[in-house]
């Protein structure tokens, strides 16, 4: 196994991720329908064969008319009581088009999305209007005189640049791909995340009674590892749990060979049962770290065989979900297609005392409250240990402390990275 990189824990956790994320490319571009589409990244620029709407359209259901009927008589005629009244020349319906142009003292009953007529200027709604028998009407009121009309393209025009590559397609982007008759879309394919864990004492649920006996341990990284691959947007693959012997090890990870990144969970540290480095080097792995700097989580590996990622994370439940969120997420992220890999974060004001241990940078599990005035508190979920997954079930924010730094105090600023923020950055904040 060769190291082109750094060891020893001389990585920080920015850097870890900057490493990780140079080495990963988009996957291959596919051809998917519009409905398959929501959460997919854009892998190629959309330009409108037409323009939306194609036509000048009502915004309201009413009375298509002519400004020029209203000039004389306006706001005075009104004021007398003199309302205009106009002929009625027709009926449209939304899903016709007209048949008649405007004259002079001319109206068309419109509703709303109907092309307006030749020669109408405005849609006076039906609430401001009288009907007089069946071809007249008489307009009550003309505040919306030059009104409630849709111009043709005023929201897309023809050959524009409708989304851009790396468009990540929510509701609303389907939606405008569907008003320009695009029924199918390119994006990049869905990563395939194969991931197993290692250790004797663990094991699924299957075996619930040794768990309950406290004859094993319960394999909660199972659950956290593919209930978070799926929420990152990839297709996770469970190759299970291998016991602490090499050969089977090593099996499982040949078996995640046709994905599109390995994950393993345990295995990452430096006990004489963990094996996983000694399958990556007889896999001819090349090895890119093995240590960051930073608590829970420091044990964590990155490195390719052949032209397959790798991830290692430790096994302990806490260090897996923040090491998952901090590197394994922005890789599938690049997978994707999307240009912003990493969660933003956010200045917040410490709301209790906060002692620390040995000097590296700590992602504490928190709840971050906002005030009245936008301004935000954190304060820690409670015992902070690594094994402790209720730390995480009960966080919605990651409190970053420097590593030079041994406590906190109370009002004092640190940053904090929002679980489950929408708004993403490009390079890594914490």
């Amino acid at each position: 196994m060769t190291s082109t990189s750094i060891f020893a824990g001389e990585l920080t956790p920015a850097q870890a991720a900057r490493q990780i994320t140079e080495e990963i490319r988009p996957l291959p571009v596919e051809c998917i329908p519009l409905l398959e589409a929501l959460d997919r990244v854009l892998a190629s620029d959309v330009r409108s064969p037409m323009d939306v709407p194609m036509w000048d359209n009502s915004a309201m259901d009413g009375y298509a008319v002519r400004s020029a009927d209203f000039a004389a008589a306006g706001g005075a005629a009104e004021a007398a009581g003199a309302a205009v009244q106009l002929r009625v020349v027709e009926t449209v319906p939304a899903g016709k088009f007209p048949q008649q142009a405007l004259g002079p003292g001319e109206c068309t009953r419109i509703f709303t999305g109907a092309p307006l007529p030749e020669g109408a200027d405005g849609v006076i709604r039906q609430e401001d209007a009288t009907p007089l028998g069946a071809d007249r009407v008489r307009i009550d009121k003309t505040r919306d005189v030059g009104k409630n009309l849709r111009r043709r393209g005023e929201d897309i025009q023809k050959e524009s640049l409708v989304l851009a590559r790396g468009t990540p397609l929510g509701a609303a982007h389907l939606g405008v791909l569907a008003s320009i008759g695009e029924s199918e879309v390119f994006v990049h394919r869905r990563p395939r995340v194969a991931f197993f864990g290692s250790g004797d004492e663990i094991a699924e649920l299957d075996e619930r009674e040794q768990i309950l006996r406290g004859n094993k341990i319960a394999s909660s990284n199972t659950y956290t590892i593919q209930a978070m691959i799926r929420r990152a947007g990839a297709d996770p693959i469970n190759l299970g749990i291998a016991p602490d012997d090499r050969e089977e090890i090593r099996q499982r990870a040949k078996a995640g060979f046709t994905s599109d990144l390995l994950i393993t969970s345990a295995g990452v540290s430096v006990g004489e049962h963990d094996y996983v480095r000694q399958v990556l080097d007889e896999v001819k792995a090349t090895l890119k770290f093995w240590k960051v700097r930073m608590r829970p989580g420091a044990p964590v590996g990155f490195g390719v065989i052949g032209a397959l990622p790798w991830i290692g994370l430790p096994g302990n439940p806490v260090s897996t979900m923040v090491t998952f969120e901090l590197f394994v997420r922005p890789a599938i992220r690049k997978m994707l297609g999307h240009t912003t890999l990493f969660r933003r974060t956010v200045q917040v004001t410490a709301a209790e005392p906060i002692k620390l241990g040995p000097p590296l940078r700590h992602f504490l599990r928190a709840v971050v409250t906002e005030g009245a005035d936008g301004s935000r508190a954190a304060k820690l979920t409670g015992p902070q240990g690594s094994g402790i997954l209720t730390s995480m079930a009960k966080a919605n924010a990651l409190l970053i402390v420097p590593e030079d730094q041994s406590e906190v105090k109370p009002g004092e600023t640190l940053t904090a990275m929002l679980l489950d923020d929408p708004v993403h950055t490009p390079e890594p904040t914490f």
